[in-house]
């Protein structure tokens, strides 16, 4: 068999891996409602996707239910639902993303004082602990995604 990359009218074809080698894509997006309900199912149907992933269910599904709860307090906009993504990325890191709609309103970690976050600080503060990297990033309007990557392989 050829390794050639062959051009059949406008695209662009290659020969494909055999089945059995290549590993599917570890990608799973539901959206839920913005209430305390479905944070609580985000992080049972994270619990239940990792699981038959094979992953370890700690710390992520902390993170999960931190990030889904966050959306469903802070990023609510009544009749809009707040979105749940997991994808395991080469090389063996599992990112988070919670999406909610609103945008206007990016998450901050409450300042430390005397080394305690101030109240409403803790669930920031735990993500920050528990993961590798996390971050905002804003739009598309009027939406914002908060993640957090976890490193697998350590």
């Amino acid at each position: 068999m050829s390794d050639r990359i062959t051009r059949t009218s406008s695209s662009v074809t290659a020969p494909s891996a055999p089945a059995a080698v290549a590993d599917p894509p570890h990608r799973f997006s539901v959206p839920l409602s913005a209430t305390r309900r479905g944070a609580r199912l985000a992080r049972l149907l994270a619990t239940e996707q990792l699981r038959s992933w094979g992953l370890p269910l700690d710390p992520a599904r902390l993170v999960v239910a931190e990030l889904a709860a966050n959306a469903a307090s802070h990023g609510r906009v009544l009749g809009r639902s707040f979105r749940l993504a997991l994808e395991v990325t080469p090389p063996g890191v599992l990112r988070i993303e919670v999406t909610d709609s609103r945008g206007d309103r990016l998450p901050v970690r409450a300042p430390v004082a005397g080394g305690a976050p101030a109240e409403g600080g803790y669930g920031l503060w735990l993500v920050e602990e528990l993961a590798d990297r996390w971050g905002v990033v804003a739009g598309p309007v009027p939406s914002k995604t908060v993640w957090a990557e976890l490193d697998l392989r350590r």
